[in-house]
C-alpha cells in the first residue's frame, strides 16, 4: 500500500490532480488507515494510469467518468473513436507545424508548383519585383479562400499572359505604378484594357471571382492603395466595363 504522494510520483501526476479526480468521481477515494492516511494499492495505480492516458489524449473528464461504468465492448468502441480523434488532431498539428516552418522560411503559404513556375516567368518577361510579389500574394489568397476555383482562375491568367499582346497590357499596367494619376497614358491604358477584356470574355462574362466575394475587393484595395495611378486606372476600367 502506498500514500497519495507515492501514487502521484509513480504515475507522473500531481497530488492536486489526484484530488481533483477524487472530487470528480473518476478515482475512488480509499479509506484512511489507523494513522489517518489514505493508502492506495495496485488497482489504484492502474486506474490512475488509464485516467491520465485518456486525459492526455484530450478526453473530457466527464467522458472519462462515464467510461468507468461502460461495458468492455462499449469501452473498446469508445477507445477506438478516441484513437481516431487523436489521429486527426495529430494530423492537424503536423500541418500546423509545417505551416510554421514555411513561415519561418519566409513562405506564407505553399503554392502549387505550376504557380511558382509562373511567378518565376513573370520576372523573365520584364515584370517588376513589386508586381511579382503582388501576384504571389494574390494567389495565396485565392488558393486559401477559393480552392475549388483557384486553378480555373490561375489557368485563365496564364493563358492571358501567354498572348504577347495581352501580356503587354499587363506590363503596361505594372509600369504605370509610378505615373501621375492625371497622366493621359492612364486613360489610354484603361481603354485598351477594357477593350481587350470585352474581346476575350464577351460583354456578359467578365473574369475573376464572384463580385460579391470580399477577396477581389481586398486585393484591389491593396493594389489601389499602393499607387494613385493604379487607383485611377481601376476606376476607369470598371466604369468602361460597367462593373
Amino acid at each position: 500500500m502506498i500514500t497519495i504522494g507515492q501514487l502521484a510520483g509513480y504515475v507522473g501526476v500531481s497530488v492536486k490532480t489526484i484530488r481533483v479526480y477524487h472530487d470528480k468521481g473518476l478515482l475512488p477515494e480509499p479509506e484512511r488507515d489507523g494513522s489517518g492516511y489514505r493508502r492506495y494499492g495496485a488497482d489504484d495505480v492502474i486506474d490512475l494510469i488509464k485516467i491520465r492516458t485518456l486525459a492526455e489524449a484530450g478526453v473530457p473528464l466527464a467522458r472519462i467518468r462515464a467510461l468507468r461504468s461502460a461495458s468492455s465492448e462499449e469501452l473498446q468502441l469508445a477507445l477506438h473513436e478516441i484513437d481516431g480523434e487523436l489521429t486527426a488532431r495529430i494530423r492537424g498539428l503536423r500541418a500546423t507545424q509545417e505551416r510554421l516552418r514555411r513561415l519561418a522560411a519566409g513562405d506564407l503559404a505553399p503554392l502549387p508548383d505550376e504557380v511558382g513556375a509562373h511567378l518565376e516567368r513573370l520576372a523573365d518577361w520584364g515584370f517588376t519585383p513589386r508586381w511579382v510579389t503582388l501576384q504571389r500574394d494574390l494567389w495565396i489568397l485565392v488558393f486559401a479562400t477559393h480552392p475549388d476555383r483557384a486553378f480555373t482562375l490561375f489557368h485563365d491568367q496564364a493563358e492571358t499572359l501567354a498572348d504577347p499582346a495581352l501580356r503587354q497590357l499587363h506590363l503596361d499596367y505594372d509600369h504605370a505604378h509610378d505615373l501621375d494619376a492625371d497622366d493621359p497614358r492612364i486613360g489610354d491604358l484603361a481603354r485598351r484594357i477594357a477593350g481587350a477584356t470585352r474581346r476575350r470574355y464577351g460583354p456578359d462574362e467578365l473574369p475573376g471571382l464572384d463580385m460579391a466575394s470580399e477577396v477581389p475587393a481586398l486585393i484591389q484595395g491593396s493594389v489601389n492603395a499602393s499607387s494613385p495611378a493604379w487607383q485611377r486606372l481601376d476606376t476607369l476600367v470598371r466604369a468602361q466595363l460597367g462593373v
